[in-house]
């Protein structure tokens, strides 16, 4: 047991470390998300004619609409971002090292999953707090019981950037499929947009956000800041979270990687 703890400990340091040697990913993460706060909300609520929005048993403003996805956004992205350094390590042969440990496979992934997670729901709520300085406000007991939500989420969103690195071979190639992966998963949400004027504007559209994961984990972080329980959006999403894991311990299985060295 003291074995699993430290390496629990060390794996997630070692994240922790790494993040606070790169402070420019810390001001991309804050600055990406402020920008679309502050400068394309007012645009896109223009154009959705929108001043509004009754999704959620209450009436909130579209600047507090799209909190929730940017929140989704910071944790995507940081999901992505740390299973870039993975790529990087394997390369360098210290994911080598750190599969051969005398530890089960998934807990070391999750033990890297978890250390990136907790580093993207910091920054979440570095964002919360600068909304908040803009009086962009959610009910206070929201901010508690978003903290579970973001945890499921980010867990989630960084389960399938591990998934995606275990097939991605070199570096230079990791960037091309991230700007594939976030920007469709991110447009094709209710991030921006809710789904019933998505359901007006295209019934193709609507469906594609409806199967979208990234949809449900926003809707889980939305409904949460609200103080409420989304039960469907916990399920697709610990459902998602389930199948990307399964497929990023398929990825990295060392002896499906000689079978193919064989072959």
């Amino acid at each position: 047991m003291n074995a699993y703890v430290t390496a629990f400990r060390a794996i997630t340091a070692r994240e922790a470390l790494r993040f606070l040697h790169q402070r420019e990913r810390f001001l991309a993460a804050l600055v990406r998300p402020l920008v679309w706060l502050l400068v394309f909300a007012a645009g896109f609520r223009a154009a959705l004619g929108l001043s509004i929005i009754p999704p959620y048993q209450t009436y909130i403003t579209y600047e507090t609409y799209i909190v929730p996805g940017l929140c989704g956004m910071i944790l995507l992205f940081n999901g992505m971002q740390s299973s870039l350094s993975l790529v990087y390590d394997r390369e360098m042969g210290s994911m080598r090292l750190l599969l051969t440990a005398p530890l089960p496979r998934g807990f070391l992934l999750f033990s890297k999953l978890c250390g990136a997670t907790f580093i993207g729901i910091l920054q979440c709520y570095a964002f919360l707090f600068i909304s908040w300085l803009f009086d962009i406000t959610h009910p206070p007991l929201g901010y508690l019981t978003a903290l579970p939500a973001m945890l499921v989420a980010g867990l989630m969103l960084g389960a399938l950037g591990l998934a995606i690195s275990s097939f991605i071979k070199q570096l230079e190639n990791f960037a091309g499929v991230m700007n594939f992966v976030i920007f469709p998963m991110f447009f094709l949400s209710s991030a921006l947009y809710p789904l019933w004027k998505m359901a007006e504007s295209s019934e193709l559209l609507f469906d594609i956000c409806s199967v979208n994961p990234f949809t449900h984990a926003v809707e889980l972080i939305r409904f949460a800041l609200h103080a409420q329980w989304n039960g469907m959006a916990l399920l697709w999403t610990v459902l998602a979270l389930v199948v990307f894991m399964a497929l990023a311990l398929w990825g990295y299985d060392p002896a499906r990687g000689m079978i193919s060295k064989r072959r």
